[in-house]
């Protein structure tokens, strides 16, 4: 039997312990008389202490980093939105296009009759959704440094299905709303809420690193720009 066998071997079986506490006591002798380590910095950059920029070099530091991330951005004025969803949307060709409650810009059904406006209520199915040119929504707080448009799932923006299975996401973004890095996106946002963090079109790459988009979401993300 393999009982009988240990004991006939004479083999001597260590506490499982041993050897651990063996390694940490050589540990425990080989840097007793070092220094100790430094302390690890802290200051960490927080919603009091922003970035100090002027709000016209915000606005260009998001769109540098939003046509980075591949994102098609668009200037406008909060007067002018309403045309430049219109432009956008005909540039696009987009004739349905879902719409999040509350974003609709004043005069866009008079503007351009050709394109139709789904409303979410009732609730669009994914099957619905896909079968759209683009959904059109607002945004919660948008970040400059990294380029992120940040939806919550308020006023504007809608259920996250909505940005998510449309392969076409216009986005409108006011002035107000953008930030210069994420602590103050943090503390604009109730962690409570539902949290879609979008940086350009959705991509993923494979092994070989080849870049391929729409995989997750939206191929194509437009962003107007209101200011």
């Amino acid at each position: 039997m393999r009982a009988g066998a240990d004991q006939s071997s004479g083999g001597h079986r260590e506490a499982p312990g041993g050897a651990r506490e063996e390694i940490l006591g050589r540990i425990r002798t080989a840097v007793a008389d070092g220094a100790a380590p430094p302390p690890a910095p802290r200051d960490y950059r927080t919603a009091e202490q922003p970035r100090d920029l002027a709000t016209g070099e915000l606005l260009e530091l998001l769109v540098d980093r939003l046509v980075d991330y591949r994102a098609l951005v668009r200037r406008s004025t909060t007067a002018l939105v309403a045309a430049s969803v219109v432009a956008a949307l005909t540039e696009r060709g987009a004739g349905r296009v879902a719409v999040a409650e509350g974003i609709l810009p004043a005069g866009l059904d008079r503007l351009e009759p050709g394109i139709e406006l789904v409303g979410d209520d009732p609730p669009l199915t994914a099957a619905q959704l896909d079968g759209l040119d683009g959904v059109l929504t607002g945004c919660a707080v948008a970040i400059a440094e990294t380029g992120t448009i940040v939806l919550d799932g308020g006023p504007g923006q809608g259920r996250r299905i909505l940005s998510l299975v449309p392969d076409y996401h216009l986005v409108v973004v006011t002035a107000a709303q953008v930030v210069a890095g994420v602590p103050e996106a943090l503390a604009r946002l109730d962690p409570a809420r539902p949290q879609t963090w979008i940086s350009g079109p959705s991509a993923t790459s494979d092994i070989e690193l080849d870049r391929v988009e729409g995989v997750h979401g939206p191929r194509t993300l437009e962003v107007i720009l209101c200011s």
